[in-house]
């Protein structure tokens, strides 16, 4: 072995070693926390490692509670959050890549900024208003606040698609005598589907776990996960175990979806990337 590729083996090694320091420190919380999920209150903090395992918490999450019903109700208004924020962030996507009008980039980064305003801020007019018009504690008031946070991420991430793809397409299809709307649903949706799978991932995971919003516009009808949780913390003492249950079958859609829709989710998250 010469000396170069000695090195060349000496640094692929340290790399190799590296990655799986980080990989180890990036996992080490998730791995904790199915640790915890395993012991009782007791072993809680006289045991690291070392313990007697117990699926006492997995009973009392699943069994002894609503936890299954807060699950369900979680999945329903993010989805539809998600499927509302595709169907309408999409086209507007279009919109802000393909037309000039006055005051577009004003526009594009008012919704944008919606995205990053602290949600305190709107929770108690929207409070006020879901009361009057009878929309509080419903799936249609959740879905609908939840545009707040799925959209305008989905828009901008989908406009730098809709600007990386070239005019002459479009222009060549219609010289082909494609009608505008099959322009769009044939030529222009698989060309960025990448995008559109990968920010509306993200956009479910935010709604996913989101907590002002469900803690302050919901009562007892819906109920997301991240508010549920909230009950195993008692005036007296924190049960550890039964929140590390609940945490870890909730984050359990991400990381599954993610897996799913890991070929989609590397390229659209490298390639076109927000513009404006």
């Amino acid at each position: 072995m010469t000396r170069q590729e000695r090195n060349i083996y000496v640094g692929r090694v340290v790399r190799n070693f590296l990655l799986v320091l980080w990989a180890i420190f990036g996992l080490f919380p998730l791995v904790w926390m199915v640790l915890i999920s395993f012991k009782s209150d007791s072993q809680m903090f006289d045991t690291l490692f070392v313990f007697t395992p117990t699926l006492e918490n997995y009973r009392k999450v699943l069994i002894g509670t609503d936890y299954f019903k807060t699950f369900m109700d979680n999945i329903i208004v993010s989805s539809g959050a998600v499927l509302v924020s595709v169907a309408a962030g999409v086209p507007a996507a279009y919109a802000l890549a393909r037309y000039n009008f006055k005051r577009k980039e004003d526009l594009a980064f008012t919704i944008l900024s919606f995205k990053f305003a602290p949600e305190i801020l709107v929770v108690l007019p929207l409070f006020m208003i879901y009361q009057k018009i009878g929309i509080y504690d419903t799936y249609l008031g959740m879905i609908w606040v939840y545009q707040l946070i799925c959209m305008p991420l989905l828009i901008w991430v989908v406009r730098g698609y809709f600007e990386d793809i070239s005019v002459e397409i479009e222009q060549a299809a219609q010289l082909d005598g494609y009608r505008w709307y099959e322009i769009f649903l044939r030529i222009l949706l698989p060309l960025i589907k990448p995008g559109v799978v990968s920010s509306a991932l993200l956009a479910f995971i935010f709604a996913w776990n989101s907590f002002t919003f469900p803690l302050l516009l919901n009562a007892f009808r819906v109920q997301t996960v991240t508010v549920s949780v909230l009950r195993y913390l008692a005036s007296d003492s924190v049960h550890y175990g039964q929140m590390a249950v609940a945490a870890t079958i909730t984050a359990l859609p991400e990381v599954i979806l993610a897996i799913l829709i890991q070929k989609h989710l590397v390229r659209g998250l490298s390639f076109g990337a927000v513009k404006g």
